[in-house]
Formats: structure tokens, sequence, C-alpha cells
């Protein structure tokens, strides 16, 4: 059965209780614009949609933001290295954004997953020199600092969080042990495509034989939109490459072809970030399957999806 907008829109800022405080601006913005015309709805709604994106990338957009800050003006013979201070300021984020309510416990449970599974690869592939870490840090595991690990949290924290701000609704959605065996293949793959044994294609092939009819219907304000879900997956991936490019560009982290000077992230790697990103998206889809809500957004919505 359909929810309501407003329920939905109630239950959304449930979620995130510094967003009640705007909730009757937005309300009295919105009936304004609607009272304007198509025209100036459909304005709204795009601005609205470019709004909760932002939201959702509050994790990874402060993240990338500390890197460029750091290699722009952090003191290069400073006491603290630059990454233990990047570790510092990630902790501190994340215990801020808990505090004040802009991330709710669900959400820091799929960061710190995401965090564990992204740091074992992180330990391997810097191992066979896949990347490396130019700078020197105290807080590391091997050669791989502290805070590569929040990389990877900030992408299961854009989709934990943009999955409850869209209000996420599904058709022919994958059952949640068909995700665990691909993320499961895709993982042991990130391994051993290391003794010849790269099998990305076949498993994006799988990837989009599981996703290929899914459709992920969206709600930017008052109506489901709908989208084929491999698109969006696509996109997502197409964002995470663009960010890697900065990121690499400010010193994060060197592929081997940058280490004479920066050159872009080959486009080859949207491969590895769309498997990658598949793995989160199967942690957060486990978490979001755990509260009544979300089991049952694996149905069509009922309201007129699409309808302007």
């Amino acid at each position: 059965m359909e929810e309501p907008a407003e329920l939905a829109e109630t239950n959304e800022r449930a979620g995130w209780p510094l967003l009640a405080a705007f909730a009757a601006r937005e309300e009295r913005l919105s009936a304004a614009f609607c009272r304007r015309g198509p025209l100036a709805a459909g304005i709204y709604e795009f601005v609205r949609f470019g709004l909760k994106q932002a939201w959702a990338c509050l994790f990874g957009g402060i993240l990338l933001g500390l890197i460029i800050v750091t290699r722009l003006w952090y003191p290069q013979h400073a006491a603290l290295p630059r990454y233990d201070a990047l570790v510092l300021a990630c902790i501190l984020v994340q215990a801020g954004l808990l505090w004040f309510g802009l991330e709710t416990l669900e959400e820091a449970k799929v960061i710190l997953a995401f965090h564990l599974v992204g740091t074992v690869m992180e330990l391997f592939k810097t191992s066979v020199g896949s990347w490396h870490y130019p700078e020197a840090s105290f807080l590391r595991l091997a050669g791989v600092p502290l805070f590569s690990g929040f990389m990877y949290a900030a992408v299961g924290s854009y989709i934990a969080r943009v999955w409850r701000l869209f209000d996420f609704r599904f058709t022919q959605h994958p059952p949640l042990w068909a995700l665990g065996l691909l993320s499961a293949a895709i993982y042991l793959n990130f391994f051993t495509n290391h003794w010849g044994y790269d099998f990305r294609w076949l498993l994006v092939a799988a990837a989009v034989a599981l996703f290929g009819r899914t459709t992920v219907f969206f709600r930017v304000w008052t109506v489901h939109r709908r989208m084929p879900l491999l698109l969006g997956f696509v996109l997502v991936s197409l964002f995470i490459w663009f960010g890697e490019n900065i990121a690499t560009g400010a010193g994060a982290w060197l592929y081997p072809n940058q280490t004479g000077g920066w050159a872009m992230v080959p486009p080859s790697k949207l491969t590895s970030w769309f498997l990658l990103m598949l793995i989160s998206y199967t942690l957060v889809a486990v978490a979001m399957s755990r509260s009544v809500r979300a089991i049952g957004t694996w149905s069509t919505p009922s309201t007129e999806a699409g309808r302007a």
C-alpha cells in the first residue's frame, strides 16, 4: 500500500531531527511554487532533487572537502601528519553527525561495515602495488592509513541516506540472497584478479541479469518518479569516479601512472567502482530490509509515478 506523501515526509524528517526546523518554511515555499503553475513547480522539484542529493552526499562531501583543504593548506612539516589529521577529522565528523542527528545509527552501522570491508581490500591492494599512499603517517595498518576506510564508508553513507531521502520503492528487485552471492563473488574477484583470474565482465553481466528488469521509484516531492535501477548504479559509479579523480589530484592516494605527475584515472576504473558499489548496495539493502517500512518498499507505488 502506498504511503501518503505527507506521512512519508514526516518519517523522513523523523530520521534527521534538524530537518524539522525547516519543515514549515519548506511547505509554504512549495505551496507558493505550485500556485505559479507547472513550470515553476518543475523548477522547484529540480532544485529539491539537487538539495536532497547534496544532503545524501553529506559525509562524502565533507571528506572530499577535507582532502582538498588539507592538500592546499595543511602545514607540510606539522608534528601530526596530514593523513593522521584526516583520520581524527573523520572521527570527529562521524561523531558530530550522530550527535546532531544528521546521521542515524543504522547509517553508522552500514558505514562501519563498509569501512571494514574497504580496509581489508586496501591492505591487499597496496601490498601488490595497485596504488599507494605517498605520505607518512602514524595511524596506519601496513601501508594503509586509517583514513582510507572512510572513503569506502562514504559510498555506504550515500546509498543509505539516498534510500531514505527518496523513499525508494522497487519492482522486480532480485532477492537478497542473490545479491549476497554476487557481492561475495565480486569481493573475491578483487583479490583473485591479481593471479590471472579476473571475472569482472562476467560479474557485470550477472549484475545486468539480476537488475535488468528492476525499476526504482523515487520521490523527490509529491509523487514517485521511475528509473531503471541499473542506470542509477551507472550514474553513482560515474560520480564516484569523478570524486576519485579529485582525491588523487589532491594526493590522497596515487596510482602507478600518477607517480610522475597527476593523470586522469582511467575510465576502465568505472567497472571497479560499479562492482564495489554493488557490495555497498547489498549491505544497505540488508540493513533496510530489517525495518517494517523498508520491507513494504519492495513493491510498485500505487500513486501515479512519473506524473507532473
